[in-house]
């Protein structure tokens, strides 16, 4: 089974015409929310995406977001825009830019605000969380699944974590689509030096620690997923799809529908991970 693949970008300069020249345009592109990039630029990069025809997901990050006046604008630019689905997180600020400080409270407003014709995403941790239990993370997904559409996972370098996770939300209760956060082929020399650009260097010690392909990663070869993408397809039905985090690094994108090859490395999972609670 050949599972369909979205890909994620950064917004930084140049991004949207990067991705016009490199990646076809029935590809389904997810744009990233950073603390110093801010909400602003996620929706800039994401209009400007959509207007040029892809089918765009602009990541709201709660403690990003000041009101709910400002949500308010949000879903409705998204509405002009053409854009019906978004990726709903608490984000990496360690204090909140307004009134959110959780994903759940903005996905109860996203329902409100588009009377439930806005579909949003949530985040899933196959390996946990450092800073919120399992059972906190379980019970939060449970509160949102009524208002969100799949869960997106954390970047996981084991095929069989994933299906475990997504077979553990199941037997709990959790019934949302599970797309598998897979990194893609980035060189060590890129990792780094972008990993600095967008304030992420700490965190490397993070990514060291998550098992021997990570490390990998971190040597002098460059890692592929092709392994990895293999065994999460072993178990067709188990998954929807392939969520390949970029880093921007899309050289290696090809013509179709809706797919991508090994070309990206999550941003949030390499921060750690994106707070979600």
């Amino acid at each position: 089974m050949k599972f369909p693949v979205r890909i994620e970008i950064i917004p930084a300069q140049g991004i949207v015409e990067q991705v016009q020249a490199l990646v076809p345009a029935t590809t389904t592109v997810s744009v990233t929310c950073l603390p110093h990039h801010g909400i602003e630029r996620t929706m800039r990069t994401a209009v400007e995406l959509s207007d040029a025809g892809y089918r765009v997901i602009p990541h709201l990050a709660a403690r990003s977001i000041r009101t709910r006046a400002e949500l308010t604008d949000i879903v409705r630019g998204c509405d002009a825009a053409g854009i019906r689905e978004v990726f709903v997180i608490g984000g990496d600020r360690k204090q909140p830019a307004g009134v959110y400080d959780s994903a759940l409270p903005v996905l109860e407003d996203i329902a409100q605000y588009s009377s439930g014709m806005m579909r949003a995403g949530v985040a899933g941790y196959p390996e946990g969380h450092p800073l919120v239990s399992p059972v906190d993370l379980l019970d939060g997904l449970l509160a949102k699944q009524h208002l969100a559409s799949h869960v997106v996972t954390q970047m996981c370098f084991s095929a069989g974590k994933i299906h475990d996770f997504a077979a553990l939300l199941r037997r709990e209760g959790v019934h949302l689509p599970v797309w598998a956060g897979v990194a893609g082929s980035v060189p060590r020399t890129k990792l780094v030096a972008l990993s600095t650009q967008i304030g992420v260097g700490s965190s490397l010690k993070f990514l060291s620690r998550k098992g021997p392909l990570a490390r990998k990663l971190l040597s002098g070869d460059r890692y592929s997923p092709d392994s990895l993408i293999t065994g999460l397809e072993s178990q067709p039905g188990n998954l929807a799809g392939i969520h390949l985090y970029s880093f921007n690094s899309l050289e290696s994108v090809p013509a179709g529908r809706d797919q991508a090859t090994n070309s990206a490395l999550q941003t949030a999972l390499i921060r750690g991970a994106a707070r979600d609670n």
